[in-house]
């Protein structure tokens, strides 16, 4: 493992950010890495990473929100919740527990103001050295992409759903 840990951003309007992660996430455990993906906003469906994981023995997967944060009238809940998650993943960085932390729909919540992106830049930069970060989600702030040391943006060209009504489907999208 290297002992430069890397960070990574996922983002942009098209699909696959989380999907990549859980490439990253795959890939690490492969090598023996211990993984943990917090998951910021997903909570209130049953996806299916979450029963992929139960067989992956050095990867932890762990919901932290109530489900999608513009459906709600308030985000005083997911303020909360994104709060404590952070806890749990500024607990993480700082520890030397895993290898690789992935903070699922990050950008998402620091997009809506539920964190301050300047508290968590500091955390993501007193990281253990060799600790690998990748933050997905819609709308990464500026100043996580200029930490980041590798930033990928998905660019939405055609969707299903868009074009045909398809709906999201099992194993595919969740």
């Amino acid at each position: 493992m290297s002992p430069n840990g890397l960070f990574l951003v996922f983002t942009g309007e098209g699909k696959g950010k989380t999907t990549a992660a859980l490439g990253q996430a795959l890939r690490a455990a492969g090598h023996g890495m211990r993984v943990l993906i917090l998951q910021f906003i997903k909570g209130s469906w049953h996806y299916g990473e979450l029963e992929a994981v139960k067989r992956l023995p050095t990867v932890t997967l762990e919901p932290l929100g109530r489900g999608f944060t513009w459906k709600k009238e308030s985000l005083e809940e997911d303020r909360r919740l994104a709060q404590r998650g952070w806890e749990k993943a500024r607990q993480a960085l700082l520890s030397g527990s895993h290898d690789l932390i992935i903070l699922d729909e990050l950008n998402n919540v620091l997009a809506y103001g539920l964190l301050d992106v300047h508290r968590v830049v500091d955390d993501i930069r007193r990281r253990r050295p060799s600790c690998h970060v990748v933050a997905t989600g819609r709308g990464a702030p500026r100043e996580l992409v200029r930490e980041a040391d590798c930033v990928t943006e998905m660019i939405a060209v055609k969707h299903h759903y868009h074009t045909q009504g398809v709906r999201a489907q099992k194993g595919i999208e969740f």
